[in-house]
């Protein structure tokens, strides 16, 4: 099972490109402002403080089900419009249609039932209520872990079994497309946001997947010593091999709709 405890360590691998991926879909909602926003699966807070400096909302009300990542969210985000809560994002503790933006960054995929999830979204969503979430382009356009993962993938064939593109096929515009058309939303709409990542040196990169948190740093953290050092100079080689700064593209894919008025 992935691991998620260690707030740090998951900013470092990928909470830090999600905070630049959550500006472009935060200002691609349009939300109004005084929304109450629901956001579902928090993490370590990056959709949260997005939300809190560039939507200006009444409140939100930020859940994830990892209670280490609340903790660090709430630690760092300091506004009293937001509250965390520890929850599962497929029986959220809310009463429904009470929300005017219910947001998922990063989450969807990692659901047992992604369709049950959305569903879930919508029914604490009020009749014309956005909903949208966005999760990385695994298969090709995030480039830090599809490096990461080519390269595993070379030294061990089997490693594709572990690989997110495998993993989730969801991450893709048409199944994200259909997944929100399924859950009865109206004016569905999927487009990519692309962000710059940009490493210090080769450490900045490669540390992360030391910490074990997340898949690909679990994976890499599991392997035998000789192999771990074989992946990772196949990534220096590869990526930088001067040890210097370089930068990668990170790619998600983000999805909206609108829940149906009321006498719809």
């Amino acid at each position: 099972m992935d691991r998620w405890t260690g707030g740090g360590d998951y900013e470092s691998y990928v909470g830090r490109w999600s905070r630049v991926v959550a500006e472009e879909f935060i200002d691609w909602l349009a939300a109004p402002e005084g929304a109450a926003w629901l956001d579902v699966g928090c993490g370590t807070g990056a959709l949260t403080a997005t939300i809190l400096a560039r939507a200006a909302p009444a409140s939100v009300v930020a859940i994830d089900r990892s209670a280490d990542f609340v903790a660090h969210a709430s630690a760092h985000v300091h506004d009293r419009r937001a509250v965390f809560l520890v929850a599962d994002a497929a029986a959220l503790p809310l009463i429904g249609t009470r929300a005017d933006v219910v947001a998922s960054g990063l989450l969807l995929n990692f659901l047992p039932d992604p369709d049950a999830a959305l569903s879930e979204l919508r029914r604490v969503a009020r009749p014309g209520a956005i909903v949208a979430a966005y999760v990385w382009d695994y298969a090709d356009g995030m480039q830090p872990i599809r490096a990461f993962w080519d390269a595993a993938i070379e030294l061990a064939p089997s490693a594709r079994e572990s690989d997110e593109a495998t993993r989730f096929p969801l991450c893709a515009p048409d199944r994200l497309e259909k997944l929100f058309a399924g859950a009865g939303l109206l004016d569905v709409s999927v487009r990519a946001i692309d962000a710059e990542a940009a490493f210090r040196d080769f450490d900045d990169y490669w540390t992360p997947f030391l910490s074990g948190v997340g898949p690909a740093p679990g994976y890499c953290a599991a392997l035998p010593a000789d192999q771990r050092e074989a992946l990772r100079s196949r990534l220096l080689a590869r990526l930088s091999p001067g040890g210097g700064p370089f930068s990668l593209n990170a790619r998600a894919f983000a999805a909206r709709g609108s829940v149906p008025p009321a006498d719809a």
